[in-house]
C-alpha cells in the first residue's frame, strides 16, 4: 500500500523553540536549499508517523503576516501558494498575546491549523495557570502542550496534523472586526465576486483585508490580473493606515478578552528569569558582561582545541614525511605532499577549534542569551547610526558572512539594510580563524586567545564606525526604532548544540574539499613553475606575481610569500592558511610544523603577524560574500563600493599597527 504524503508547514515568532521541535521532528532527515526565487534558507525534513509520509517545512520566524519583510513574504506565500495540509504554529506558552496575533492572521488564510503550546515547563514553573482546553474551544484549534528540549508532545503533535488533514469539512476560521469595518470588507467583496476565478485559490474575505490594508502584493497581484480598478473603487475613501490599525486593535483586544478568561498570571516576586535579566541586560553592567562572554568564549575555544590541533598537525606531518621519503617521482611527490597535504591539511588542522567555536555559540544561542545581547547594544548601535536589528546579521557574521547579508532581508529600511550588508564583512567569519589561530599560535603562546578576541573586537570597531561614516555621508537618516521579544532563558540540550554543531562545521570542511583543495593545487603549480626552479622560489610564478604587488604590502610588514597568499585569500579565507603552508614548505619541522616555521623565519616577527591578522580580519570579503552583496544589493556599483572600501580600511589600519609599532620599537 502507498504511503499518503501529508505535507506540514511549521510557522511561528522567533525564539519559540519551533527549531528545536522541528529538530524533534525530522531527527537527522533534513534538507537545507532556498526558497524559489529568493536566497532565504529553506530548511525541510522527512518522517514517517503512522503510515503517512510527512513532509515538514520549517517556515521563517515572523511576527505577523504583513508582508514587510521577505520573511513574512515567503512564509505568507508558502502557505498561500503551496497549500501546505496543514500549518503547525508553534507559540511560547510564557508569551501569548504577542504570540496569538500572528494566530489570527493564520486563521484567517482559512487553512487547517494546529497549535503547539511549547515551553510549558517553564509557564508552570512561573505559576501561570492556564486553561489549556478552553483556550482551544475559543479558538476552536486543536492545541497540544509541548517541551521541544526534550521532546514531550511531538507525538501528539502528529497526530493531532493527520487528525485535522483527516476531518471533513474543513473549519474556516472567522474573526468579527465590529460593524463599520465588515461593511468595508463586503463591499470589497462584492466587489470581488466576479473575478473569484481571477483571484483563484485566495480566500475572498482574505484578500477584501489585504486590499483594504494597502497590501503591496496584493496591490501588484491585482495590477497583473487586470482587477486594479475594481479594487481602488471598492476601497476609495479607507486610509489603508488607519485600516490597518484598526484590525490590530481588534485582534488584540479578540486576544485579550479570551485570555481574561482562560489564563491567570502569577503576581507577586520576580522569576528567577528576571532576577538574571536585572543583572545581565544591566544599563552599566550589561555591555561588559557581554564582552566579558565572549572573551571566555574565544579563551576556551582556544584552550580546549589547542591539543587536538597539534595532535592533527602533527599527524599530517608525518604523513608529508612519508609521501617526501616514499613517493616518486619528485613532481608527484611534491604535489601530494607540499600541495595537497602542505594546503589542504594546513586547513584541516582547525577543524577542532572550529567545531569548539560553533559548540559554544549554539549553546550561548540555546540559553536566549544572544537574544539579550542583541537587547544591550541597540541603544549604543542606535546613537552609531545602525538599527538594533543590524546587530543580528553581525552575530550570524561571526559564523558566515554569507548567511549574515541574507538575514538583513529582515531590515524594512533600505539605508538600514544596506548600511548592515556594506559593515557585515568587517565581522570575522570562520573562514578567518585559522588564520588567526595560525598566527596567534606562532607567535604570541598563551596570549593567543586573547589577541583573537581583540580581533574580533577591532573588526566590530571598524563596522560600528564604518556605519557611522555611512549614516552621515552617503545613506543619511535616522536608523527606524527597534523592537523586539526575549525569549525565557532556557537549558540548551546537548542534542542541539551538537547539531548546530555538525550543520556549520561540515560546510567547512566541505570547503577544505573543493574550494580550498583547487586554490592549493594552482598555488603549488604557480610556486613550481617553470619546471626546473626551486620549488617556492622568487623566480617561480608565484615569486614573481608576490615581487609586482611588494610595493603595495611592503609598508605593510608582508613578503611577497604573503601577497600572494592574501591575493589567493580572495577566493576563500581559509586559502591563506595553505598558501602559507605551500609557499614556506613547513615539510618535515616536527610538531605544528607551519606555525614553527613562521616562528624561525627571520623576515616575520609578532608586529608583522598581527597586521597580517588585521589585514586578512578587514579585507576584501571572500568571493561567495562578494556574490551575496551583488544579490542582496542589486547594484554592481555598492558590489565594487564595498570591495574597495574594505580593502581600503584593511590596508590603512594595518599600515598604522604596523608602523605605529615600528616607531615604538616592537618592529
Amino acid at each position: 500500500m502507498e504511503e499518503k504524503t501529508i505535507r506540514i508547514a511549521l510557522a511561528g515568532n522567533p525564539n519559540v523553540g519551533k527549531t528545536t521541535i522541528f529538530n524533534q521532528m525530522t531527527g537527522g532527515k533534513q534538507h537545507v536549499g532556498n526558497w524559489p526565487g529568493v536566497t532565504v534558507e529553506k530548511i525541510s525534513g522527512l518522517r514517517k508517523y503512522r503510515g503517512y509520509r510527512l513532509e515538514i517545512v520549517d517556515l521563517p520566524g515572523i511576527y505577523s503576516l504583513t508582508a514587510y519583510t521577505i520573511d513574512e513574504i515567503v512564509a505568507r506565500d508558502h502557505i498561500l501558494n503551496d497549500r501546505p495540509d496543514v500549518v503547525i504554529q508553534i507559540m511560547d506558552a510564557t508569551n501569548l498575546e504577542r504570540n496569538m496575533y500572528l494566530t489570527t492572521q493564520l486563521m484567517e488564510l482559512q487553512t487547517r491549523l494546529v497549535i503547539g503550546l511549547n515551553m510549558t515547563d517553564l509557564r508552570r514553573r512561573i505559576g501561570d495557570d492556564l486553561n489549556v482546553e478552553r483556550l482551544s474551544e475559543f479558538l476552536e484549534i486543536p492545541i497540544v502542550e509541548t517541551v521541544g528540549s526534550k521532546g514531550t508532545g511531538i507525538e501528539k503533535l502528529f497526530d493531532a496534523a493527520i487528525d485535522e488533514v483527516e476531518r471533513f469539512p474543513h473549519h474556516e476560521h472567522l474573526i468579527g472586526y465590529g460593524p463599520e469595518i465588515e461593511d468595508e470588507v463586503r463591499r470589497v467583496m462584492k466587489a470581488m465576486e466576479g473575478h473569484q476565478d481571477v483571484i483563484g485559490y485566495y480566500p475572498l474575505r482574505w484578500f477584501a483585508l489585504r486590499a483594504l490594508e494597502g497590501d503591496k502584493k496584493i496591490a501588484e497581484f491585482s495590477r497583473d490580473i487586470g482587477i486594479e480598478g475594481d479594487i481602488k473603487r471598492a476601497t476609495r475613501g479607507v486610509d489603508p493606515e488607519e485600516f490597518e490599525i484598526e484590525l490590530s486593535d481588534h485582534r488584540f483586544e479578540m486576544i485579550r478578552n479570551i485570555l481574561n478568561r482562560v489564563l491567570q498570571e502569577r503576581r507577586g516576586r520576580m522569576s528567577w528569569s528576571d532576577r538574571m535579566d536585572s543583572v545581565l541586560t544591566h544599563k552599566y553592567l550589561g555591555i561588559p558582561i557581554f564582552l566579558m562572554i565572549m572573551w571566555a568564549t574565544f579563551e576556551l575555544t582556544f584552550t580546549v582545541a589547542s591539543p587536538f590541533v597539534s595532535l592533527i598537525g602533527t599527524g599530517f606531518t608525518a604523513l608529508g614525511g612519508l609521501v617526501a621519503d616514499n613517493l616518486h617521482p619528485d613532481w608527484l611527490s611534491s604535489l601530494i605532499g607540499d600541495g595537497l597535504i602542505g594546503g589542504v591539511g594546513g586547513v584541516l588542522t582547525f577543524v577542532p577549534t572550529i567545531f569548539v567555536l560553533f559548540f559554544l555559540i549554539s549553546i550561548l544561542e540555546g540559553t536566549g542569551y544572544l537574544a539579550r545581547a542583541a537587547f544591550i547594544m541597540d541603544k549604543l548601535m542606535y546613537r552609531l547610526g545602525l538599527h538594533g536589528k543590524s546587530f543580528i546579521p553581525m552575530i550570524i557574521g561571526f559564523g558566515c558572512n554569507v548567511p549574515a547579508i541574507l538575514s538583513t532581508r529582515t531590515i524594512e529600511d533600505r539605508n538600514d539594510r544596506m548600511i548592515t550588508i556594506l559593515i557585515n564583512p568587517f565581522m570575522s567569519c570562520s573562514a578567518r580563524l585559522p588564520v588567526y589561530i595560525l598566527l596567534a599560535g606562532a607567535f604570541f603562546g598563551r596570549g593567543a586567545g586573547t589577541v583573537i578576541f581583540a580581533l574580533y573586537v577591532l573588526g566590530i570597531l571598524v563596522a560600528i564606525l564604518s556605519a557611522k561614516l555611512f549614516r552621515h555621508t552617503i545613506l543619511k537618516g535616522q536608523p527606524a526604532p527597534f523592537i523586539m521579544e526575549m525569549p525565557p532563558y532556557r537549558v540548551p540540550t546537548l542534542r542541539n548544540a551538537l547539531m548546530q554543531m555538525w550543520e556549520k562545521g561540515r560546510s567547512y570542511i566541505k570547503k577544505a574539499g573543493t574550494i580550498i583543495l583547487i586554490g592549493s593545487l594552482v598555488i603549488w603549480a604557480m610556486a613550481s613553475l617553470p619546471w626546473g626552479v626551486e620549488y617556492g622560489s622568487e623566480e617561480s610564478v608565484a615569486g614573481t606575481i608576490g615581487h609586482a604587488m611588494e610595493p603595495l604590502i611592503e609598508p605593510l610588514g608582508f613578503d611577497w610569500k604573503i601577497g600572494v597568499a592574501l591575493m589567493f585569500g580572495f577566493v576563500a579565507k581559509e586559502i591563506v592558511v595553505s598558501s602559507l603552508g605551500v609557499l614556506y614548505d613547513s615539510g618535515e619541522d616536527g610538531d605544528d610544523a607551519l606555525q614553527g616555521t613562521l616562528r624561525d623565519d627571520p623576515g616575520l616577527s609578532p608586529l608583522k603577524a598581527f597586521s597580517l591578522m588585521v589585514f586578512t580580519l578587514l579585507y576584501i570579503p571572500c568571493l561567495a560574500t562578494i556574490a551575496a552583496i551583488r544579490k542582496e544589493t542589486g547594484s554592481r556599483r555598492w558590489t565594487a563600493f564595498s570591495v574597495i572600501y574594505t580593502t581600503g580600511a584593511a590596508w590603512l589600519v594595518s599600515f598604522l599597527i604596523y608602523q605605529g609599532g615600528v616607531l615604538l620599537g616592537m618592529g
